[in-house]
């Protein structure tokens, strides 16, 4: 007996309607990127395992899939690995390459091996596939595409300014109206562990905060005091915990939590001179926020952090993301380059979009026309129209089969064609196409000309 086909888990088989929503998102995306002069590049599917293996830490590195050695891969294991059955030892020597992990490792090797090459400040974007070993569940898999935009190169604020415009951009193009981008700094985070005196416990600290609107206020405490912070070190930065208000409201709060930090109040400083610019440039549909809770990719964040939310009604986790780091690319020993990088969530923002019903109708049109098929020379007669349709950017196309009338009907019904051309000998006396709307039901006899007239 057969076996039934089937693929892994954590990946999906897109529809011919599913592929076209995506691929609308993605030029979506794709236009803003070059309209605000971001150039495109790739890079493999697969690296070298030791560019991708410690860098994104030890849980990182368990998700990373791991590719076999060609052929004998066994030959050249460590034995001793291998007889003590230590799985993690003897992988580096029978697995040399690895699934890329994410965008951002393989373009800092990208500006490391390109250095002579590139022109800086490099302004690139990548839209391409990632893999992780990744425990499948609602909205996340373990092969996803990610759409990246980095500037590597320059410490300028613009840049970080400039990445606020380019998220209302996308958001205001897919009519993806409400969105909250929400803003933080790295240095802000390390001024409230420096005023309550608990420097060396950052990443508790911050790890904690973050989940403000997830546990609350005392659950937050309890967690922080767990970690061996004070109750008297918390009550330090209580305001934080009730922070509301519009932008500037929340920076004069800041001002007086961090008034005794200078790393606090550079990070305030860059945060006053994004807003300034916004409210200079203005937003087309998207809002800007300070949250000062926000604590994402503190191992390499190092001065603004973005997450960007949906619009309240829909009950969706962040749809984009990303931040300023100082070192991306001293992993690779190329040390003090600065950049700046965002990232768009392809498929949280399909599923908000599907659920808002904003997918334009038009995206998942098939074809225009469907000819049908009634013999060789009517098939060659309709075939010449088909061209000149093409010729005019018109899809169009013959059913293959010279099959009854009725199931070349029911085909085109049930691919949702709009229209349905008709060539029976009659018509080729005349030279004429019988055209009918399969909507409406009408139909009209017209020259090839006045079909394509009709049909563009």
């Amino acid at each position: 007996m057969a076996q039934k086909p089937s693929i892994p888990k954590g990946t999906r088989d897109f529809s011919p309607s599913e592929v076209a929503k995506r691929n609308y998102i993605i030029k979506t995306i794709r236009d803003q990127f070059q309209k605000f002069g971001f150039q495109p590049i790739e890079t493999p599917s697969f690296e070298n395992s030791d560019t991708l293996m410690g860098k994104y830490g030890e849980e990182g590195d368990r998700l990373i899939f791991k590719i076999l050695n060609s052929g004998d891969f066994l030959k050249k294991a460590d034995k001793e690995a291998y007889e003590a059955k230590d799985s993690l030892k003897i992988t580096s020597s029978i697995s040399e390459k690895a699934l890329r992990y994410d965008l951002t490792v393989p373009f800092a090797r990208y500006v490391v091996q390109h250095r002579n090459e590139i022109e800086f400040p490099f302004k690139r974007y990548q839209i391409q596939p990632v893999w992780r070993a990744d425990r499948p569940q609602k909205g996340r898999f373990r092969e996803f595409f990610q759409c990246d935009a980095d500037v590597v190169g320059s410490t300028s604020l613009w840049q970080e300014v400039e990445f606020v415009q380019l998220y209302d951009a996308v958001f205001s193009a897919l009519d993806l109206k409400g969105v909250t981008i929400k803003i933080n700094n790295r240095k802000v985070l390390s001024g409230f562990a420096e005023v309550i005196g608990e420097s060396d416990k950052l990443i508790d600290f911050t790890v904690a905060l973050d989940k403000l609107d997830k546990i609350g206020e005392e659950g937050v405490k309890k967690e922080m005091q767990e970690k061996g912070i004070s109750a008297e070190a918390i009550q330090k930065i209580q305001r934080v915990f009730d922070l509301k208000g519009d932008f500037a409201e929340k920076i004069k709060v800041l001002k007086t939590i961090l008034s005794t930090s200078e790393v606090g109040k550079k990070g305030i400083e860059d945060l006053e001179f994004i807003n300034m610019a916004i409210e200079a440039l203005g937003l087309e549909t998207a809002t800007l926020d300070l949250d000062v809770t926000l604590a994402r990719g503190l191992n390499y964040y190092t001065g603004a952090i973005y997450e960007v939310s949906a619009p309240e009604e829909v009950k969706m986790g962040s749809i984009g993301g990303g931040g300023r780091y100082d070192d991306l690319t001293g992993i690779f020993g190329l040390k003090d380059v600065s950049g700046v990088g965002i990232s768009f969530g392809l498929d949280r923002i399909y599923l908000v979009l599907e659920e808002l019903d904003l997918f334009p109708e038009t995206v998942s049109k098939d074809i225009e026309a469907l000819f049908i098929n009634f013999g060789e020379s009517e098939s060659l007669y309709c075939l010449q129209a088909i061209k000149a349709l093409r010729k005019a950017g018109v899809a169009a196309e013959l059913y293959p089969d010279e099959a009854k009338m009725k199931k070349q009907m029911t085909h085109a019904n049930r691919r949702d064609i709009p229209y349905v051309v008709l060539a029976g000998k009659e018509e080729m006396e005349q030279q004429k196409f019988t055209l009918k709307n399969m909507r409406s039901g009408e139909q009209f006899t017209v020259s090839q000309q006045e079909l394509v007239e009709k049909l563009k």
